[in-house]
């Protein structure tokens, strides 16, 4: 049996105005899909316990499959309680939280250059790559130099407004990490396969993501 660790935000505010978490979506597609292929699915966050979603993923044209998945959010493990030779892939979703809470986080960091340079999947989608552009191969190079990647883009960030209060646009930072980023057009399912690192753009993508994970597990 597969084993695939999701890891997602535990960061609930931007400021003190305004709220945000996980992007459900991004989260419960790829959970539902995995779990269709008989994968052993482990959910952790950088603080444990409950994930806070961001409200504006809570459209009222969900399906209640997806709306079910949040139970799987209700009691994450600590990262720092996972080890990455149980599990065979790494999956990162988005929601603005993970800007602020994954790129700092070094059991994370850890755990993401332990399942690279094993030959593991590292996946990420929309604001989840912000988990990867500190991270550092033992080589001392980023995990993403040099590699084929996208994210949710500038140009998306600008266009849902808060490029203003994030502390970094996405796109840029991963550039400056010496990725060779790739933008589709704003809202695009469009997702970059470089080697065993995938990554996807927005929520549009995160299907698609899901799907590559699945087909190069099995």
């Amino acid at each position: 049996m597969k084993k695939i660790l999701i890891v997602v935000t535990s960061a609930n505010q931007i400021d003190s105005e305004k709220s945000t978490g996980l992007w459900l979506s991004e989260f419960a597609e790829p959970y539902i899909e995995f779990s269709k292929q008989g994968f052993d699915i482990t959910v952790a966050s950088p603080l444990g316990g409950k994930t806070p979603i961001d409200n504006n993923s809570l459209s009222a044209d969900l399906s209640q499959e997806i709306l079910n998945t949040e139970k799987f959010l209700a009691n994450t493990i600590k990262v720092d309680e996972v080890e990455s030779a149980d599990h065979d892939a790494i999956f990162l979703p988005g929601g603005h939280g993970t800007m602020l809470d994954l790129p700092d986080n070094e059991k994370l960091q850890t755990l993401l250059r332990e399942f690279y340079e094993a030959g593991k999947i590292v996946a990420a989608v929309c604001h989840g790559p912000a988990g990867l552009v500190h991270t550092k191969l033992s080589d001392g190079k980023f995990l993403v130099e040099g590699k084929r990647i996208t994210a949710f883009t500038d140009s998306e960030e600008k266009a849902a407004g808060l490029d203003s209060l994030m502390p970094f646009l996405l796109e840029s930072k991963l550039r400056q990490s010496g990725s060779s980023f790739v933008a589709a057009p704003d809202w695009s399912d469009h997702y970059e396969v470089d080697g065993n690192l995938i990554t996807g753009q927005n929520p549009q993508s995160t299907l698609s993501v899901a799907k590559e994970v699945i087909a190069k597990l099995k």
